[in-house]
């Protein structure tokens, strides 16, 4: 089995310009989600961006990077186009703005491919909910998974909702998805569906769609960057 992880790097950011290319200790924020995934169990590792300038960056860091089309509306998509490129069994998808990304979730991910008896569709990863705001936080994706440990629903509404108070746990859903290739490619095909609108998560196509999402439990945490507050928080803990 053959497995890739590929970081989609978009340059443009409603929220934070250029954030895969602010700097830290000299070096492109992007450059410590690759370092961390370097570390993994992954057969290759490629980063797939959208503009020059980040290929132009991260070749000088020795990455290997392939630039993709301009027009891809999610991570999902940019890595469809490599995939269609690059033959490899299963494609980790690393989001791009988690420089405190934990290779060991990756090798979790990993481990879970290899020692599953079927063909996994997709994998992804949550982690439990120690934190009660967290659940109320609509920025925190919460995920509701079967006994066979396989996603039910997404939700960025406190999701199960506890009503008698009984501890019942929450999970956090961390994005980061394994997907076969042959997956892959037809679910880049598929039009953006209602619930996904609703919510604006796009495994909820998927989902809709009648594909099975299985799901590893980490115990580490990540850290999104998507505003200035969070590039300074991250900054202030890498520079530490």
């Amino acid at each position: 089995m053959k497995i890739a992880c590929v970081i989609p790097a978009r340059l443009a950011s409603t929220r934070l310009k250029d954030k895969m290319l602010l700097p830290i200790n000299g070096k492109p924020l992007l450059w410590y989600t690759w370092s961390h995934t370097m570390k993994s169990r992954s057969d290759e590792v490629f980063i797939a961006c959208d503009h020059i300038r980040i290929k132009q960056a991260m070749e000088a860091c020795k990455a290997k990077v392939i630039l993709t089309s301009t027009r891809h509306r999610s991570g999902t998509d940019r890595i469809g186009e490599v995939a269609a490129k690059k033959s490899f069994d299963y494609f980790i998808n690393v989001q791009g703005d988690e420089p405190l990304i934990k290779f060991q979730i990756i090798d979790q991910v990993i481990d879970a491919l290899k020692r599953s008896k079927k063909k996994i569709e997709i994998l992804t990863v949550v982690k439990k909910i120690s934190d009660q705001k967290q659940i109320h936080d609509p920025s925190v994706v919460k995920a509701v998974l079967n006994k066979k440990k396989q996603a039910l629903y997404f939700s960025r509404s406190p999701i199960p909702f506890d009503r008698e108070h009984k501890g019942t746990p929450a999970y956090k859903h961390l994005g980061i998805y394994a997907y076969r290739r042959d997956v892959l490619l037809k679910i880049v095909k598929l039009k953006p569906s209602c619930l996904e609108r609703t919510e604006k998560l796009e495994q909820l196509r998927w989902l809709e769609n009648g594909y099975t999402l299985d799901v590893v439990e980490t115990k580490y945490d990540t850290v999104s960057v998507d505003t200035r507050q969070d590039f300074l928080k991250v900054k202030k803990m890498i520079e530490k």
